[in-house]
């Protein structure tokens, strides 16, 4: 038997993976930047198809985030299991640095965070070794000068996992394949045959990244270069290839043997990346001790077929990835695992009522500081889908409002938000608001949508099932990469927001929410499968 998977292999706002494999299970973690709870955990069993099953840091002692940007907060988790325990180790950029949280279920629980004395620098991965010892990996300034914009090095020291700390000598191992390289980073240590493997990342995290690999027979190398570095790269293929900025990769082994690596890229549109990172997979051969990404293509395929059994998980809620989404919030008891709030939210202003709703307070912190403003979201996962929120706004005073948005940061965001007499359409750029339609509607249930083609937006209003348009075919190339920079994708969203401080706070409630995805004929994203004749 086997079972075909499909890239991405995790859609949409899920960047710098790392995956851990025990048994016939695996699962992966990613970055969640300023977003709360962090690092979301993914389960499969056959790589093909996921689900969520948790988040490593669900509590506000596990993760501050107290004014942070968008794309600060939570850097590149990996995830390694050892004797009974998993661990996470990730960087906090906004407060303490590296750390290490554990658990005894992948899911969690999880520690509180040991941070990780003289840790510099980012992307710490953890190694376990066949005699039990581990090893920390991580990547800092160039201690001997920081001679250009990324001169880093990839050091290595052992830790001792009872007391959370760094033992013994460091040692700069490597600081990248190439002469000058910007950026050597997101690494990880191996010990496949002979050889310990450093694999690591290149270039930034934009259009020059890349997969590079060093080996050496000691742990602590010396560590020799691949003459075919970088081993796997799309910056070759062009600004207008449908695939790009490939890179930070992680490896795994099936209980077959066979090797399998994840790594992170964007599918842009027009040359604008609205969706962030997503998570891809590749096949890996070994050849002369040395690895092989997809061999005989050398680029990400549409699929590969995986020898492994299909393993469809049982959707709990709506946790899968890529699938469409309804929330009916009268009958639900909680949030699943795939909602998101910005930093560390307030509880209170969150109110699940059974047969009423799911009611937001209007606070005075708003999406567009660094605050915690009342904003739960999902992740954008494809380039075509229609969101749509049922709001009963009859409890929002004069200056309350609530909507649904579609978020990029702070300084960009579409707003399509109602106050009970007025359905206003507001896109925000480079930190200015622009109301681009407003429509008169005192009505006290209104459904309202975001439909999304492309780097087109279409916004209507529901209301006693007639619909009226507000704007139709908005430019939102704004909320990309490209243009709003950072590390993140959109989310998209419910928010209540206030421009008063009141003694008593308005409320919104919204009965429903909706992201169904537009589904066309799907075409290869590289021209060629590298499994096709096998099917």
């Amino acid at each position: 038997m086997s079972v075909t998977a499909t890239n991405p292999i995790l859609a949409g706002f899920y960047p710098d993976p790392s995956i851990c494999a025990v048994g016939e299970d695996f699962y992966v973690v990613n970055s969640s930047f300023a977003y709360f709870p962090g690092l979301p955990i993914m389960h499969s069993k056959d790589l093909a198809h996921w689900e969520q099953i948790g988040n490593v840091l669900t509590r506000p002692s596990q993760l501050p985030l107290n004014e942070a940007g968008v794309s600060q907060g939570l850097f590149a988790p990996t995830m390694r299991y050892h004797d009974g325990t998993y661990y996470v180790i990730c960087t906090n950029v906004t407060y303490g640095g590296n750390f290490v949280v554990t658990a005894e279920k992948p899911e969690g629980p999880y520690s509180e965070p040991h941070y990780i004395e003289g840790a510099d620098g980012i992307d710490p991965s953890l190694f376990f070794d066949d005699d039990g010892k581990c090893y920390y990996i991580g990547t800092h300034p160039n201690v001997e000068g920081y001679k250009y914009n990324g001169d880093y090095f990839i050091y290595i020291q052992e830790f001792d996992t009872k007391e959370f700390k760094l033992v013994g000598e460091r040692v700069e191992a490597w600081n990248g394949a190439l002469k000058g390289v910007h950026w050597p980073e997101g690494p990880h240590l191996y010990h496949i045959g002979e050889y310990y493997y450093i694999l690591h990342a290149e270039g930034g995290t934009g259009p020059e990244h890349a997969v590079s690999v060093a080996r050496s027979k000691s742990v602590f190398g010396p560590f020799e270069n691949n003459f075919c570095n970088p081993i796997f790269t799309h910056r070759h293929l062009g600004q207008k290839y449908p695939i790009k900025y490939v890179g930070h990769a992680d490896l795994v082994q099936t209980v077959n043997g066979d090797w399998y690596m994840v790594m992170l890229a964007v599918r842009p549109i027009a040359g604008f990346t609205t969706m962030g990172r997503e998570t891809f997979l590749a096949r890996v051969i070994w050849e002369n001790d040395w690895p092989v990404v997809n061999p005989g293509l050398g680029i990400l395929s549409d699929g590969l077929n995986i020898d492994l059994d299909e393993h469809i998980p049982e959707c709990r809620r709506t946790s899968v990835p890529g699938e469409d989404k309804l929330y009916d919030f009268t009958h639900l008891d909680k949030l699943g695992d795939e909602f998101m709030y910005l930093r560390n939210y307030k509880p209170e202003n969150y109110e699940l009522k059974e047969g009423e709703g799911l009611y937001l307070t209007c606070d005075t912190e708003l999406l567009s500081g660094k605050g915690t403003p009342t904003y739960v979201c999902i992740r954008q996962d494809c380039h075509a889908f229609e969101a749509a929120v049922t709001l009963k706004a009859d409890e929002l005073f004069n200056g309350a409002r609530a909507g649904l948005c579609l978020f990029q940061s702070e300084d960009y965001m579409l707003k399509f938000e109602y106050s009970g007499v007025n359905g206003n359409v507001i896109l925000r750029k480079d930190g200015v608001d622009e109301k681009i339609a407003s429509l008169v509607c005192p009505e006290k249930l209104v459904t309202l949508v975001i439909s999304v083609k492309g780097l087109k937006a279409t916004l209507f209003m529901i209301k006693e099932n007639n619909a009226e348009i507000l704007v139709k075919d908005l430019d939102i190339s704004a909320l990309s990469t490209e243009v709003a920079g950072g590390f993140v994708g959109c989310t998209v969203g419910m928010y209540a927001e206030d421009i008063e401080e009141r003694e008593t706070k308005a409320k919104a409630c919204f009965r429903s929410m909706s992201y169904k995805r537009f589904r066309p004929v799907r075409k290869p994203v590289s021209g060629q499968d590298v499994d096709r004749e096998d099917k």
